[in-house]
């Protein structure tokens, strides 16, 4: 048996947690300037950013097998509250998608952008990969309870980003592209059914995003002034503080979905560049733990949980950027907020627990 490494015997491993650490810096300095040089916002985010790592690093000391026999009890929980949301929920900007504890409230769906990959993964682990068609239907349905129920709040980035943590544990399963594209054709054709059931604000977010100039004071609003401060920003930027379209309040929800957009306009290009490569480098971290993972629960997982980190990245880049319609999905890490980014950093945990609960063998 090979010596475990500092990180192997206290389950950290250290390269992720160093990225993580920098993007949460760079996080707290682009809030600050976002926020209106509000020391007291940073501080409350800080604190929350504190709760989230204590988080990742307690669930990192739980073993895979673990979590493995808690899935499906975690996923069932997770219903539940979805269910009591739809009862007893808060309602806040028009949607019912908080539980109010009284000494905090917060989203059950949030929670189902990990419960969902942890029962997908527990499901197929003890299968024979690819997995059969009988196998794959009912992944979906386990897949579409937590989706139509978030839809129904309605919270349909958070739905998207469900969908897209149990589907992807199916595309890493190896689910064929004969069947993979047949699900294509069909989401295809299920659209105008999506569009019928969409609330009239969602309706506006699709419409606005083919032309958003049609309405530049209205729906238009968030997006052209989005543009202006990315555009703005140049290859260098204006610089820490400086930035004219967020100081000035041009820039609406700045210091949450739109802070991408301050971060370009004070920093530009280079910095957007030096951003882009921690993303990758956190990315690129995930998908190596996942690929050396020792079984296919701990191989699924870590692939689905790193896969919707980017999708995280790569939505929330878009809509700020006007190539995907406005659909409230934070920054990761940076954006300000509370349950998204511990659900994150409970995340990262689980991809930590795969890669340091290895056993090591000689010959």
């Amino acid at each position: 048996m090979e010596q475990q490494s500092l990180g192997q015997r206290l389950h950290i491993d250290f390269p992720l947690l160093f990225a993580i650490f920098v993007l949460c810096l760079i996080g707290l300095l682009v809030l600050y300037s976002a926020g209106g040089q509000d020391i007291q916002l940073v501080y409350r985010q800080a604190v929350k950013l504190l709760i989230a790592f204590v988080g990742m690093i307690m669930i990192a000391q739980l073993s895979p097998a673990i979590l493995e026999r808690w899935s499906i009890w975690l996923f069932i929980f997770g219903i539940i509250l979805l269910v009591l949301v739809i009862f007893y929920g808060d309602v806040g900007k028009g949607a019912q998608r908080w539980l109010d504890l009284k000494v905090f409230r917060f989203q059950p769906s949030e929670i189902m952008k990990l419960t969902v990959p942890m029962m997908i993964a527990s499901y197929l682990a003890d299968k024979s990969l690819p997995p059969k068609f009988s196998w794959v239907l009912m992944t979906c349905v386990l897949i579409l309870i937590p989706v139509l129920l978030i839809a129904k709040q309605p919270d349909l980035g958070t739905a998207l980003l469900v969908a897209t943590a149990g589907f992807s544990v199916l595309f890493i399963a190896g689910i064929s592209w004969r069947l993979l594209m047949s699900m294509g054709v069909l989401a295809a054709a299920c659209a105008p059914i999506l569009w019928y059931v969409m609330h009239d604000y969602q309706k506006r977010r699709v419409l606005t995003l083919l032309n958003p100039e049609e309405d530049p004071l209205g729906a238009g609003y968030h997006i052209i002034q989005s543009k202006i401060a990315i555009g703005s920003g140049g290859f260098y930027g204006k610089g820490w503080l400086k930035g004219t379209q967020s100081h000035l309040e041009f820039l609406p929800e700045r210091s949450t979905d739109f802070i991408f957009a301050v971060f370009c306009e004070e920093f530009g290009m280079l910095g957007v560049l030096l951003l882009l490569c921690v993303y990758l480098f956190i990315i690129s971290r995930g998908l190596f733990i996942a690929i050396n993972a020792q079984n296919t629960y701990g191989r699924l997982l870590a692939s689905s949980l790193t896969l919707t980190f980017f999708v995280y990245v790569f939505v929330n880049i878009g809509m700020v950027t006007g190539q995907l319609p406005v659909v409230g999905v934070p920054l990761p890490l940076i954006s300000h907020g509370g349950t998204s980014m511990v659900t994150l950093m409970l995340g990262f945990g689980i991809i930590m627990s795969v890669h340091t609960h290895r056993r090591f063998l000689s010959f």
